[in-house]
């Protein structure tokens, strides 16, 4: 059985879409159709946050909250989910209190991105996420303002409250059981067909049955594709109602990611492999980012500035792939095979990521070099995994990204670096064979190179900053 009307809330009210374009954006669809101006066009990239919106969706029998980027959500997506804009905060005329925080906060100037504000911090409200600055600064990483400074918007977030809807959170969970959909969502209009199947041997045989159809999980990349490339997209499969891909399994020494799973879900899992993810997912976009995209996702499409692949490649990272009933499974750095082209048959999609936990003392460094901190793709991404014992190397997995037209091993550096010392003359000398490795490319984020010797200066860093402290200067040097 299939249905062709996408169903949601819009502000607790149940609205019902057929025959509109299936790769329509919600931030076209309320602005031009529903003539709800405050959602704002700023970038129509999903970078400035101009246009957040809040939606809330069942998982796991629970109410769950996300901020996302309306120019790059396409409007099946919102099926089976709860739309809130900034039209949606009206009291009766008067101010919410998060505008009313921030017309005392004085967090509004011209205005243009105070919309996406407001609707950032009120999913933050909502989710009764915490709202320490530190914190309102990560769930404001999405939102750029250009004239009034972050100050008094941190300031407004800060002073907005708790909740004044909590007592109304089970009547919006009753809503969205009420429209919970049982069959697949099958759209079609003038030749375009979106597809959402609702179990994995659905999703499995749609795919092969379309080989060339789009598969879609976050729509963080898919839906440039359509706002500045202006591709049409006449079969699009989404990953995204598929409960056997939104799973994470714990296997003991490793983690399965399945490949519905979002950053924000898998980043409890991703830290407590190791705790430098941490740091690292912070700067992979911003939340609207991470609440829309899938670690699979960054993966499947093989870009070779992709954040994920050279931290998983250093972990040693398989990737399980699916044709029909068939599986198998790769070592993820075998993925990728040249530039825009991956190891992948037609009808296969990618159904997991299978994460192993490092070894107890295993060095794992990750970093990422960009021209902003927040929010901006990375010049060189490098993911270190180094077995250090007695102060020397014994096994080590260098994975690059921005270095290549792939994600990339450095493998003739591994190879330098085994026996040696892990000392900072030790590693600098080893790291000369980067070159051997990579002959980066000049573009408009770095030079080749800035490239060449950026690579080098994260692998002295880690050396440096990972030393073991016992006896280094005992060891003999490195030419002995």
């Amino acid at each position: 059985m299939a249905r062709g009307v996408i169903r949601f809330l819009l502000d607790g009210e149940v609205r019902e879409l057929a025959g509109v374009d299936p790769t329509a954006t919600v931030l076209n669809w309320l602005r031009y159709d529903l003539r709800r101006t405050g959602t704002k066009e700023g970038c129509a990239e999903g970078d400035c946050g101009a246009c957040t919106v809040a939606l809330a969706e069942l998982a796991g029998g629970e109410v769950r909250w996300r901020a996302l980027n309306a120019c790059i959500l396409f409007l099946p997506m919102l099926d089976g989910r709860a739309l809130f804009t900034v039209e949606s905060l009206t009291r009766e005329g008067g101010l919410h209190p998060i505008q009313q925080a921030l017309v005392d906060q004085h967090g509004s100037q011209c205005g243009f991105c105070t919309p996406g504000f407001v609707m950032s911090l009120y999913a933050c409200q909502r989710a009764a996420d915490p709202t320490d600055r530190a914190s309102l600064k990560d769930a404001l990483a999405g939102n750029l303002c250009r004239c009034t400074g972050y100050g008094p918007i941190l300031a407004a977030g800060e002073a907005m409250g708790p909740d004044p809807e909590a007592g109304d959170l089970a009547a919006l969970k009753s809503a969205l059981e009420a429209i919970q959909p049982d069959e697949d969502l099958d759209l079609i209009w003038r030749g375009r067909r979106f597809l959402a199947p609702r179990n994995l041997d659905a999703f499995a045989a749609a795919v092969a049955q379309d080989p060339d159809a789009t598969i879609l999980a976050g729509a963080t990349d898919i839906g440039l594709w359509v706002t500045k490339q202006h591709r049409d997209l006449p079969a699009v499969i989404s990953i995204n109602e598929v409960a056997e891909l939104q799973r994470i399994e714990d296997l003991g020494d490793r983690h399965r990611i399945g490949a519905g799973v979002r950053y924000a879900e898998a980043l409890p899992t991703l830290c407590a492999v190791h705790p430098e993810f941490a740091g690292y997912l912070r700067r992979l976009g911003a939340a609207q980012v991470r609440n829309a995209g899938t670690v699979c996702g960054n993966i499947a499409n093989g870009s070779p500035i992709g954040d994920m692949p050279p931290a998983l490649i250093a972990l040693g990272a398989t990737l399980v792939l699916r044709q029909g009933n068939t599986t198998r499974t790769v070592p993820l750095e075998d993925y990728f095979l040249a530039y825009g082209k991956q190891d992948r048959r037609a009808g296969e999609f990618v159904e997991a990521v299978v994460v192993p936990r490092p070894a107890p003392g295993l060095t794992f460094r990750l970093f990422k070099l960009g021209k902003r901190f927040d929010q901006d793709i990375s010049a060189v991404a490098a993911g270190f995994a180094v077995d250090v014992r007695d102060g020397r190397v014994v096994a080590a997995r260098l994975a690059f990204g921005g270095m290549a037209a792939t994600p990339k091993r450095a493998r003739a550096t591994e190879a330098a670096l085994l026996g040696q010392p892990w000392t900072e003359a030790a590693v600098a000398q080893a790291a000369e064979a980067l070159a051997q490795d990579f002959q980066p490319i000049s573009d408009m984020r770095a030079s080749a190179a800035y490239r060449l010797q950026a690579a080098k200066n994260l692998l002295i860093k880690a050396a440096v900053e990972n030393a073991p402290s016992a006896r280094l200067a005992d060891l003999e040097p490195v030419d002995a």
